[in-house]
């Protein structure tokens, strides 16, 4: 790629470079902060502005020089006043086609009300919804279409005998959460557990990440679910980043997701996990290592990973079962239609 000094620019085929831009200030009026900052930070997709509008992800194809077409996907991400940063994937998005190799980044700005990309090679326009692709003679060659994707497992029913921990009537299943006025479960502080504990399972939990375009890394909706109260499934805003050890869909500090499933903010995104927890000698050595696998918004994200060891802040390893836990980060990232199923547990081989 050329060296990046500003939009995102498409060469009408596959391939993404930079020019320069001109800064346009917005202006945002925030509807709620951080628990932990000043950063503005939103709840309502009403109330989140222009911005929210046009971030999110965009799926199409370009035609080719032989007359075929390839899928290429984009994901526009909103990093306050009128600054975006995108992403480029060669055969669609993650999880719908993406080649896993081939991704191409740059910075972009609202101008006009519109978000223009511009390079030797071609043009692309995001206007309404809608990113218009041109080669350099101002052909089109195509158009990326918004795209708001839903996990299929995005409200699914807890199975018969399944233990449900949170439905929308009470909270009365975890200590230290709290119902909201829209029958959702927050997280007010340190660190809401279930009452119930377990052993073997499978889990389901719903969760959705506030808007925070200011915030970044780390303060960018962070929350997280602790399976047995040991090992962190991360929670965070990371529509768009690399999929690394400390983001969304990871087992923090334990593994990186196969790919970065994530979805924008205030969508609703689903964890599925199948978890077999360590086993332990008659002494309490232990002699296997629990295992999970993820599936982040119906994306296979890991499968059968060892975890040799509790996430940071995870309780200490052994023979006994343990709650699902949600870690505090003082963001306010909500929960909804968990459950879990739990599995008999066979003794260690």
């Amino acid at each position: 790629m050329r060296g990046c000094t500003g939009t995102v620019i498409l060469d009408g085929m596959t391939k993404v470079a930079c020019v320069s831009i001109v800064w346009l200030t917005a202006v945002w009026v925030s509807v709620g902060f951080a628990a932990d900052s000043n950063l503005p930070t939103y709840l309502d997709p009403a109330e989140a502005g222009q911005d929210f509008a046009i971030q999110g992800e965009y799926s199409g194809s370009f035609a080719q020089d032989d007359g075929s077409e390839t899928k290429f996907g984009l994901q526009v991400i909103a990093l306050g006043e009128g600054k975006f940063h995108c992403v480029a994937y060669d055969g669609g998005l993650p999880g719908d086609g993406w080649d896993q190799v081939t991704k191409i980044e740059c910075d972009g700005e609202l101008k006009d009300g519109q978000v223009v990309f511009t390079a030797e090679e071609g043009s692309g326009t995001l206007k309404d919804g809608v990113i218009t692709i041109r080669n350099a003679e101002g052909t089109e060659l195509g158009k990326l279409a918004r795209l708001d994707r839903k996990s299929p497992t995005l409200g699914q029913a807890p199975p018969e005998g399944a233990v449900v921990l949170f439905d929308g009537s009470t909270v009365d299943n975890f200590t230290g959460a709290k119902l909201t006025d829209d029958k959702l479960l927050a997280v007010p502080g340190p660190h809401p557990q279930s009452k119930a504990k377990f052993q073997d399972f499978t889990l389901h939990i719903e969760f959705r990440t506030p808007f925070m375009p200011t915030a970044r890394g780390q303060a960018r909706g962070n929350c997280g679910v602790f399976l047995q109260g040991r090992y962190e499934i991360q929670v965070l805003d990371s529509f768009g980043l690399e999929g690394l050890i400390n983001e969304c869909g990871a087992l923090y500090s334990l593994a990186a997701p196969r790919e970065n499933a994530c979805f924008p903010p205030l969508s609703w995104q689903t964890y599925d996990v199948d978890f077999t927890a360590a086993r332990f000698d008659e002494t309490g050595k232990k002699v296997k290592n629990a295992t999970a696998t993820v599936r982040h918004n119906g994306i296979l994200v890991h499968e059968n990973v060892e975890l040799q060891n509790p996430s940071p802040g995870g309780i200490e390893e052994s023979r006994e079962p343990g709650p699902i836990l949600l870690h505090y980060h003082g963001n306010p990232v909500m929960f909804r239609n968990i459950w879990v199923v739990e599995r008999k547990s066979e003794p260690a081989a």
